[in-house]
């Protein structure tokens, strides 16, 4: 009877085989197998043993190493990850115990590790795409560089080289901030310069960017250089449209303004135009009006100046002569003799004579009246002082006349208010001479500055007021005379009151009809007409006539002492 080889150590499993071997001896011996082949089965059946060992083992050991290789990859990928995210603070050991036990326990790690560099990626990944975005916006290539994602590079997925990136980022973000509030700027100018200058805005933005009005597909407005460059073109070319409109405007305004008033344009009609005569002093930056400076507008005023400027040439006789006229008023106003006729008839000579252009005729004009009223207003310091003096001389003349009348005291209507006048014009007359003063120095001193003589009314008011002295000395002259007379008079007659007993009153009656009066002689004032020729003639012809002697007695008829001689 076959043993069981040696080698096989009594097991369960060889119990197993041995049973079989007996089963099988028992089915040989049935058979009636010889011993050699008994022998060469069992060796058969022996070496498959040994090679299902051997294959066994040979797996055993394949299994092992690939347990180690597993185990060696895991440590390597740790490593490697752990460097790519910079974890220099993690410390990792596979620890003790069997391969498998090993690998259970480096597994969990590695998972986790495998899953922070995912979360990582995907930080990158997304920052990466931010910035692409962005920089395309940028650069303008618009969703050709956002087809695909960024690569990442995952040898290096550390915390700082993500910062950078998010910093990167956030730069880039703050432009496009900036960018967009440029953009907006722009077209809002662009807005409101359309909006004064009536063009279209929608058609002007889109011409740009399309995205500038509408945004599709979730597409921001752009950003671009090119974007910016246009729009800031753009704004530029309209600022300096707006500028040239504003200045045409306003030169069309001033220019319509002076026809208005050479042609005394009515309110109402210049009220049409009030929206273009309001810009004539507007800056650029104050002109908001919607429209205000559209080409319409323009049109409309150059039509209105052109039809202004017919009018204008077809009525120009008309302010030729009313600028004449003008001119003759300012001079009359200050007392400046003017030879009206020989200038009006000089005018129509050249407005008829078509050798003259009326519109620098006109100019001239205009300087002459300006020239006018600036001699006008030297002249007025000095006018006002001779109204103050003509109207003191009309007072002194009242007052002259009021005091020769004799009844002047006497119950009537009205004698308060000559008493009162009275009052007062005597305070005035007592002026007249600081009066006569200051006016007098005043135009001596107007003479000095200009070289030349004042006029009024063709004489020299010079003249007339050393005139006018010396016949008011030659009247206050008179007036002192004929009231020492009176009191010689008034003197004789009381001395004869006391040789005789009574007052002689013919004799007196008889003096005052001999006694000569001032009152027919009047101081000529600038009020008269002829006021230097009438004071020349009244100075040589105005001499007191029949002044009664002071030692001249009238004695009546039937005086016994007449009546004795």
């Amino acid at each position: 009877m076959t043993t069981l080889p040696p080698s096989l150590s009594p097991s369960r499993s060889q119990t197993t085989c041995a049973s079989l071997l007996q089963e099988l001896q028992i089915i040989w011996d049935e058979i009636g197998e010889s011993d050699g082949e008994r022998d060469k089965m069992l060796l058969e059946l022996e070496q498959e043993c040994l090679n299902i060992y051997r294959r066994k083992v040979e797996m055993t050991r394949k299994c092992k190493a690939d347990l180690q290789n597993s185990l060696a990859q895991f440590e390597s990928e740790i490593a490697k990850i752990v460097s790519s995210l910079g974890e220099h603070s993690f410390s990792f050991s596979r620890g003790k115990g069997t391969l498998k036990q090993q690998i259970s326990y480096i597994r969990p790690v590695l998972e986790e590790l495998r899953s922070k560099t995912k979360q990582r990626v995907k930080e990158f990944t997304e920052t990466q795409s931010q910035i692409v975005k962005i920089c395309a916006e940028i650069a303008g290539n618009g969703q050709s560089m956002m087809s695909s994602d960024p690569q990442v590079d995952e040898r290096d997925l550390t915390v700082k080289k993500l910062g950078e990136l998010k910093s990167h980022l956030q730069e880039l973000q703050n432009e496009k901030i900036i960018r967009l509030q440029k953009v907006d700027s722009h077209i809002s100018m662009i807005h409101e310069l359309s909006v004064v200058m009536s063009f279209d805005f929608l058609k002007t933005v889109s011409g740009i960017h399309s995205s500038l009005i509408d945004p599709a597909n979730g597409q921001s407005k752009s950003i671009s250089n090119d974007t910016l460059a246009k729009l800031t073109g753009v704004v530029n070319s309209l600022q300096q449209e707006k500028q040239k409109r504003l200045q045409k405007l306003q030169c069309l305004g001033s220019t319509l303004i002076e026809l208005w008033d050479l042609l005394d344009t009515p309110p109402d009609e210049r009220k049409r135009f009030e929206h273009v005569s309001s810009l004539i002093s507007s800056s650029v930056d104050e002109v908001l009006r919607q429209g205000s400076l559209g080409l319409d507008i323009i049109e409309q005023i150059e039509l209105q100046v052109q039809s202004l400027n017919v009018l204008k040439a077809s009525k120009m006789k008309e302010l030729v002569l009313k600028r004449q006229n003008e001119l003759e008023e300012i001079y009359r106003g200050v007392h400046i003799d003017v030879n009206s006729d020989a200038a009006r008839q000089i005018l129509i000579n050249l407005i008829e004579s078509d050798n003259v252009d009326l519109s620098n005729l006109l100019s001239s004009m205009d300087d002459q009246i300006a020239k006018a009223k600036q001699e006008a207003l030297s002249r007025k310091d000095i006018l006002d002082k001779v109204d103050k003096w003509k109207h003191a001389s009309e007072e002194e003349k009242w007052l002259d006349d009021y005091e020769k009348d004799e009844n002047r005291y006497s119950a009537g209507r009205g004698v308060h208010k000559n008493l009162k006048r009275a009052e007062k014009a005597r305070i005035l007359v007592s002026k007249l001479p600081s009066i006569v003063e200051h006016l007098t120095a005043k135009l001596k001193a107007w003479e000095l500055e200009k070289g030349i003589p004042f006029l009024y009314d063709k004489a020299s008011l010079l003249d007339m007021l050393e005139e006018y002295t010396v016949l008011r000395q030659a009247r206050e002259d008179e007036k002192r005379r004929s009231r020492e007379q009176k009191r010689l008079q008034e003197q004789f007659a009381a001395e004869q009151e006391a040789l005789f007993g009574s007052r002689p009153k013919k004799p007196l009656a008889q003096t005052n009809a001999m006694v000569g009066t001032p009152t027919s002689r009047r101081v000529s004032t600038p009020s008269g007409k002829h006021g230097v020729s009438n004071l020349k003639e009244r100075r040589e012809t105005g001499r007191v006539n029949n002044v009664i002697p002071v030692n001249f007695v009238a004695l009546p008829k039937d005086d016994p002492m007449s009546r004795g001689n």
